[in-house]
């Protein structure tokens, strides 16, 4: 017992000492820069500011190249909130039906969908399909890119998820009369809530910070996400380094508080999804 507890110790002290270096150094190194000024800020020193200006670079940054930050934050939701709708509602369906139904025609699609988490995308012919299909620089293109690019991951989430979930149920409602999409969502739907908070949170904090895919599928300025944002303004502003990483620590302020808030649920949907899978 008091060897395990010792074990314990270390193995916690170590995730500290790890979570410290790999997070909280870098945070406070971005902090201390936001809050600097210009001059101070563009010698990087990992050191206090000699005269604070948080809240001035806050409104300078904010309102800098015509609210680029503003705009990349409403574009990034809507975005991100687009994208983890479809994920979610496709996948829940894809995972219920392939975990729960059998033909021929399964491993045929448990092929394709690991085939999603293993080829890399092609942009060159992404674009030409975009460009048939009139949304190619579209805040709905990039909607649908990004929920593909994601759903190979989310059914195979809700798959495991819904492989834990006793067939009894599924008879119970069949003989009290429910149809597929009404057993579908009155019942197995409200199961899956552990295994959609863990997609909701992963899902949106991927496309929240991608900066791949906007670069190539989203060229018109107007459609700016965060990290076009930061990429646009060290380009304008290299002098301004201290507005830089204020930008940087108001786009992290958003999957911060997701992850605050939502980290229980997060552990707790992958582990529900690994041991029932």
């Amino acid at each position: 017992m008091i060897r395990e507890r010792r074990r314990a110790w270390i193995v916690g002290s170590i995730a500290i000492l790890v979570s410290v270096v790999v997070f909280l150094i870098p945070f406070s190194f971005v902090l201390l820069q936001a809050a600097k000024t210009p001059a101070e800020a563009s010698n990087l020193q990992f050191s206090w500011p000699t005269n604070w200006q948080f809240i001035q670079n806050f409104v300078d940054t904010l309102n800098s190249n015509d609210g680029v930050v503003w705009r990349a934050i409403i574009n990034s939701a809507i975005l991100t909130i687009g994208s983890v709708v479809l994920m979610v509602a496709i996948g829940a369906m894809a995972g219920y039906v392939l975990a729960r139904k059998r033909s021929k025609w399964g491993p045929v699609v448990n092929f394709f969908v690991l085939a999603g988490l293993i080829v890399p995308p092609a942009v060159v012919p992404t674009i030409w399909v975009l460009q048939g299909l009139k949304l190619f620089g579209t805040m709905q293109g990039m909607i649908l890119i990004e929920a593909t690019f994601g759903l190979s991951f989310c059914i195979l989430l809700f798959r495991a998820f819904v492989g834990g979930i006793p067939r009894e149920l599924d008879e119970a409602a069949v003989l009290d009369g429910a149809g597929p999409i009404r057993l579908f969502a009155r019942v197995v739907l409200p199961l899956l809530r552990p295994v959609i908070v863990t997609v909701v949170v992963v899902q949106a904090v991927f496309v929240f910070n991608d900066f791949a895919g906007p670069l190539y599928f989203l060229p018109n300025s107007d459609q700016v996400t965060v990290q076009l944002a930061l990429y646009t303004f060290q380009g304008q502003n290299l002098s301004f380094v201290n507005q830089l990483f204020m930008a940087i620590f108001i786009i992290t302020i958003p999957p911060l508080i997701a992850y605050i808030f939502f980290n229980r649920q997060i552990v707790g949907g992958i582990t529900s999804g690994a041991v029932k899978g």
